[in-house]
């Protein structure tokens, strides 16, 4: 098999795995006890605390350990939507179709169950929030605006210092889903500006069940999970110290690695884009054509059942995806290929690849030299 799925989620790197281990058995302490084995589990999520928030440029405490990105987007949204409603009554959120689900999912609840006003910010041609469309959306009444990173599912790079900006001399809060994008992009939230910011350990070689979100010092949220005072009485519960640390060291390492996994993975995706659209008819790239992630390539085929697609390729020894891997089997298009104004027959044809650190140029020929002849498969049985 060959994976090509790295949105998705990523295998964990061994320099992690040997970090974690031993908080497993040896050091495998409450961190919320008193005695030494609770010292040295907390001594060591202070430790990833650190080593996380030298990543971002930010102060430790200003890191705040969750579940997930999905987690960390959810307590994002709603503990400051609810905290800004309690100070000074603003109610509109402002968020994309290109969102997350963690994310518009999130917005949709709060305006159906909980009363706030709910906007949905114009997109460019290749899915991106533009900093004109953020300024035209903005009111007096604004609570938080959410833009992500980058697209999990078409790879676009959206302007977040800009949008920041924007949201700043606003006075709304301003977040962003950088969990696709901590694997190659710089995460400096001093330059990108954002108030709060979403990140998940399986996207960049570290485990699943563990994320993180930074929290700008002075920023009110309320919490969603309440119980001990764990996590700055952000984020109740018993941490999960091995995953904990193995989080930071991936983060760590992803960091310090940036320019030779980009400089890896980049030749290998423009292959692929490139040998799709010369030698498929009816393929369009989805997304921007340069600013986009590193790793990503992404299309819609007319007149393909993207799901039958990655049934084929699977049995041919290919791990792809039709967008994000929250989608996958769903037989309705996604709502970001949808968004871009693809019409039905082209939008249920998506397929995403995404590469990581054990893609090579081999696997790379082996896919492109197989993608046409199932392509021209499934418009066959359709």
């Amino acid at each position: 098999m060959i994976y090509l799925d790295y949105a998705a989620t990523t295998p964990i790197d061994p320099r992690v795995f040997d970090m974690m281990l031993p908080y497993f058995r040896e050091s495998f302490g409450n961190p919320s006890s008193i005695h030494r084995y609770g010292q040295k589990a907390e001594t060591a999520i202070e430790s990833a605390r650190e080593k996380v928030a030298a990543v971002l440029h930010c102060r430790a405490d200003e890191i705040i350990f969750t579940s997930c990105g999905s987690e960390s987007d959810n307590l994002a949204l709603r503990g400051a939507a609810l905290a800004r409603r309690n100070a000074s009554g603003e109610k509109w959120i402002l968020t994309a179709h290109t969102e997350h689900h963690a994310v518009s999912k999130t917005a949709i609840q709060l305006e159906k169950e909980y009363g706030f006003q709910l906007e949905w910010l114009d997109l460019d041609e290749f899915g991106a929030v533009m900093p004109v469309s953020l300024s035209k959306a903005v009111c007096k009444d604004t609570a938080l605006a959410s833009v992500m990173y980058a697209n999990n599912e078409i790879g676009t790079i959206n302007p977040i210092s800009e949008l920041a900006e924007i949201a700043k001399a606003n006075n709304i809060l301003f977040h962003t889903d950088a969990v696709q994008a901590a694997a190659y992009l710089d995460v400096n939230v001093e330059k990108l500006g954002v108030d709060l910011m979403s990140l998940g350990g399986h996207k960049f070689y570290g485990p699943k069940g563990v994320g993180a979100l930074y929290i700008r010092k002075g920023t009110k949220l309320i919490p969603h999970l309440t119980g001990g005072g764990q996590e700055f009485s952000l984020r109740a519960g018993t941490q999960n110290v091995p995953y904990i640390v193995g989080f930071a060291e991936a983060l760590s390492l992803a960091s310090e690695e940036r320019g030779q996994r980009i400089a890896h993975v980049k030749p290998l995706r423009d292959q692929i884009i490139g040998r799709v659209l010369e030698e498929i008819p009816d393929a369009l790239l989805t997304g921007h054509p340069e600013n986009r992630l590193p790793n990503h390539a992404s299309f819609v085929f007319k007149d393909v059942d993207g799901n039958l697609l990655l049934q084929l390729l699977d049995s041919a020894g290919f791990a792809c995806s039709s967008g994000s891997a929250c989608k996958t089997g769903n037989p309705e298009p996604s709502e970001v290929i949808t968004s871009l104004g693809y019409s039905r027959d082209w939008a249920l044809g998506s397929l995403r690849i995404t590469l990581g650190v054990d893609s090579t140029p081999e696997h790379v020929d082996m896919f492109v030299n197989t993608l046409p002849g199932l392509v021209e498969k499934v418009r066959e049985l359709k």
